[in-house]
């Protein structure tokens, strides 16, 4: 049995990043093992003022058998960020309702989260929600700390949350000094993600995995893709550059910023990242890595930057003239699918959807599917969250 969830409810940064529940006791410092920092060295992590509280929350364990004295399966544990609202709350519901998975609701705004739960009909006994905003480094450390002493196992990690500011004629800035939606959705979530990649080590569950929610825009060699402004790293000196807006570019192609380019250069990070765990943590651990677009959820909070006319046309577009459009319901239970499902196993993929909801290995463009690309942009991220 775990001996108790630590709920977490800490200070905002200063810059509003609210957006899929990322409105968006002082700990000892946690071992970090050799394999989550695999040949880096890791900055000094400072609580940030962030307050803890505990509150008793039974969860899920390997039991025995009364009879035989054999183990029987516990409950998959699974991290989702950016859970209070959209894709990231209809996979959490999903997941709780099979009674076979306890959520961690990894969210910005603890309260929004834990009635969005309550308002979904979740049960009590299936998930916990953490404070996370992904907009600071100082909290995504924190929150690993609160995780790491929760005793709670971590079989599955979704990287889910995401800032999308389409009309932004001006970059607006993480507590970290990056551009927002790239140091979100993907610095925000590169950290996350290795700091945590020993605890999904130590798994024992059967299928370990680790999920980066990808996006059909950041490839361009779909429609949607291509459709202006089309997403291009470039050669990625503004993300070596610290994509500050000061002595560097807000943009990672050190170009001129554009609100609807900067997720969409996210999310090709986000692929490449995802490729790139594959490729140096697979073999050695046995961990799933996987990627997906669950569809065109044309209604979703993602848009709730852009311009009316736009949010209340698109669905209507998606609809009735591309067919294209899929309902927050149905997204979730692709994204959980991914996490649980047995036939979903291979690493290093990218999975769609088709108009049958048959799941299937989708290609990526040349951009986000490049190797030397991907190296690249770890070794510079890893510089810019401080583990190199």
């Amino acid at each position: 049995m775990f001996s108790r969830n630590v709920v977490v409810q800490g200070k905002q940064s200063s810059k509003d990043t609210s957006f899929l529940g990322i409105s968006l006791s002082d700990h000892p410092k946690p071992d970090f093992s050799p394999l989550a920092l695999k040949g880096c060295r890791q900055r000094g992590v400072s609580a940030g003022g962030v307050r803890a509280q505990t509150a008793a929350v039974i969860t899920p364990a390997v039991t025995r058998s009364p009879t035989d004295g054999k183990k029987t399966l516990r409950k998959g544990s699974v991290i989702v960020t950016g859970a209070s609202s959209g894709l990231g709350l209809a996979t959490a519901k999903a997941l709780a309702e099979t009674g076979k998975w306890h959520v961690i609701m990894a969210c910005r705004d603890f309260l929004k989260a834990e009635r969005a739960a309550k308002s979904a009909g979740m049960n009590k006994e299936n998930y916990t929600v953490m404070h996370l905003d992904l907009a600071s480094l100082d909290s995504v450390r924190q929150f690993v700390r609160n995780f790491q002493q929760s005793n709670m196992p971590l079989d599955v990690l979704v990287c889910n949350a995401a800032v999308y500011q389409p009309n932004a004629r001006q970059p607006s800035f993480t507590a970290d000094g990056f551009e927002l939606g790239v140091g979100v959705n993907h610095l925000g979530h590169f950290l996350l993600a290795r700091l945590l990649l020993d605890d999904l080590n130590k798994s024992e569950y059967p299928s370990r995995r680790l999920i980066i929610v990808g996006s059909i825009t950041g490839n361009t060699n779909t429609v949607a893709g291509n459709v202006p402004p089309k997403a291009d790293l470039g050669d990625l000196r503004g993300l070596a550059g610290g994509l500050n807006g000061l002595n560097s570019s807000a943009m990672i192609n050190g170009g001129t910023f554009i609100g609807a380019k900067a997720y969409k250069d996210s999310k090709v990070c986000n692929m490449l990242t995802m490729q790139e765990f594959h490729r140096r943590y697979h073999e050695e651990t046995g961990i799933t890595f996987a990627s997906l677009y669950p569809g065109c959820i044309a209604d979703t909070q993602l848009f709730r930057h852009h311009i009316p006319e736009f949010r209340f046309l698109f669905p209507l577009f998606q609809k009735y003239v591309t067919k294209g459009f899929v309902s927050e319901e149905e997204s979730g239970k692709r994204l959980a699918q991914v996490v649980s499902d047995p036939s979903l196993t291979k690493s290093g993929v990218y999975w769609s959807w088709n108009k049958n909801s048959a799941s299937f290995e989708n290609q990526l463009s040349q951009e986000a599917s490049d190797p030397e690309k991907a190296r690249r942009v770890w070794e510079i991220s890893e510089k810019l969250v401080g583990l190199a």
